[in-house]
């Protein structure tokens, strides 16, 4: 068990795969246990998961920061993403950064829109006859950092995906269009949860493809019978909550919005940048590092008890706030 920022976390040394799978914290992993002992037992009622959803939704919107009445839930990037696809006209051209997570480009491209991937340096200067930019903050696969300042400039629609950078980056996205994020990395909820946060505009054009119960003004009074009642917010965009996966995302992600991010940032990029400095890398000021090892450095880094994934050809490292000096040597001494 290590202990961070004030809380407890059940993580082993040499987990690197944040990236992957963010781990939760203690309190965090302990709420979704005793969710499981009352589902077992038929002790929760159906409205139990309501006001659960209701707290992480506001810490979403507090970690990106935009108001909680503007943030959707759904399960996935890809599900939510596809309420913005869907209300592109045919025809619209959408601008994305070239090997980004699929969960952000394929909703486009299944929609039959014109999508160019240009390089991620690229974007900002690509954008004139396009009507949309999708982009990940942090990128996945090698941890590169978007300019967002430079997006925010440009004046065309903007989609946002924080999924690897909501926890440890500091953000204030109120500005644009569309923010989506996945809960199970840094944010370290249950797979099952995303959110979805929008600008007015944004909330506009976005269609409820997945119109359901939940998505009404009064969930409650809109389980039977037309006609269309949607809520007037972005909770017209919901869909039913994953259950076991919001009660987690209640407990990990008000902790999150409770941090001090740019501390959080310090120490993840810290700690990253000193796998880069031991290996004679330069800096890279991302919480991800991806490198290209030689042949048999994986089966090594897993002998010497190193959790890491491999992405894109190359071995990837994800520093949180629950890791330590002792995580970096483990990996150095193995590929000594």
């Amino acid at each position: 068990m290590r202990t961070a920022f004030g809380s407890a976390f059940d993580v082993p040394a040499g987990y690197l795969n944040t990236a992957g799978i963010g781990v939760p914290p203690a309190p965090a992993a302990a709420v979704v246990a005793d969710a499981v002992r009352r589902w077992s037992s038929g002790a929760d009622a159906p409205t139990a998961v309501d006001p659960v959803v209701g707290v992480a939704r506001e810490a979403f919107g507090r970690v990106v920061g935009v108001p909680v009445e503007r943030v959707a839930i759904g399960a996935s990037v890809g599900q939510l993403v596809a309420s913005v696809a869907a209300g592109l006209p045919a025809g619209a051209r959408v601008l994305v950064a070239r090997g980004d997570f699929t969960s952000l480009t394929f909703p486009f491209a299944a929609r039959g829109l014109e999508v160019t991937e240009v390089e991620l340096d690229s974007l900002v200067s690509s954008v004139d006859g396009h009507d949309l930019v999708a982009v990940s903050v942090v990128q996945s696969a090698d941890g590169r950092i978007a300019d967002l300042e430079g997006l925010r400039g440009t004046g065309v629609p903007v989609l946002l995906d924080v999924s690897q950078a909501a926890g440890w980056l500091p953000l204030s996205l109120e500005w644009a269009d569309w923010v989506v994020g996945a809960g199970y990395k840094w944010l370290m909820a249950p797979r099952g949860c995303a959110w979805l946060a929008c600008s007015p505009a944004g909330l506009a054009r976005a269609v409820p493809v997945s119109a359901n119960w939940w998505a009404g003004e009064d969930p409650w009074a809109t389980v039977y019978g037309l006609p269309l009642r949607l809520a007037g917010d972005a909770r017209r965009l919901d869909i039913s909550p994953v259950w076991l996966s919001q009660f987690g995302a209640a407990a990990s992600l008000p902790y999150v919005a409770s941090l001090d991010l740019a501390a959080v940032r310090d120490h993840n990029v810290g700690l990253a940048d000193s796998l880069l400095a031991g290996l004679g890398l330069p800096a890279r000021g991302s919480a991800i590092v991806a490198l290209e090892l030689p042949a048999g450095s994986g089966e090594k880094l897993a002998a010497a008890g190193v959790r890491s994934s491999v992405r894109a050809g190359r071995v990837r490292f994800g520093f949180h706030l629950y890791n330590t000096v002792e995580d970096v040597d483990l990996v150095l001494e193995a590929l000594r």
